[in-house]
């Protein structure tokens, strides 16, 4: 999906998490009864434990934050069906849509964003840091610039996760197969 954003960059990247939002609710159309989906902090997406695949976000290169991009781009991938030697089952932390229960569900029936408002980003954090695995004792948030902070019980203040860091290299893509991590 290509964005044309009126805001700063610092700010437009919250726009990933719309496209991450979008993703799970496409998915979650098609999927069996009571089959958890999550995310892993920034870009994961997990069925049921087992990773997917994920969502990207790229903008121009040398674009200033303080200053709109020309463009965004929200891209996704998920593994559809479990292609290797291991066979199906037998990759814990790896999943494929057709393991999952997911009946008739192919990579064209997939919809990632119509449009993204900045009015809509309390609702949009909202609904993702509801389906954000943390660790137990954690307290997680998203701050104006879609930065994660996560506060522990009787910590003052909050660990800082920049976002722009994080999606500079996606945690659930294998840069050997191009598909999700097994």
């Amino acid at each position: 999906v290509v964005l044309e954003p009126e805001e700063p960059l610092a700010t437009a990247r919250r726009a990933f998490y719309a496209g991450m939002v979008a993703l799970r609710d496409a998915l979650s159309a098609h999927a069996p009864p009571e089959r958890p989906i999550t995310f892993a902090w920034p870009d994961a997406i997990y069925v049921d434990g087992g990773l997917i695949g994920g969502g990207r976000l790229a903008w121009p290169v040398g674009a200033a934050e303080t200053e709109p991009p020309e463009w965004l781009v929200f891209g996704a991938s998920v593994r559809t069906v479990a292609m290797g030697a291991e066979g199906a089952g037998l990759s814990p932390l790896g999943g494929a849509l057709d393991e999952e229960g997911f009946d008739d569900l192919g990579s064209g029936r997939l919809v990632a964003i119509d449009a993204w408002q900045a009015n809509e980003f309390a609702t949009v954090t909202r609904n993702y840091v509801h389906h954000l695995t943390t660790e137990k004792g954690a307290i997680s948030a998203l701050d104006r610039n879609g930065n994660l902070l996560v506060r522990w019980r009787g910590q003052k203040e909050a660990d800082r996760h920049d976002l722009a860091a994080a999606l500079a290299v996606p945690s659930w893509l294998d840069p050997a197969t191009g598909g999700p991590r097994a």
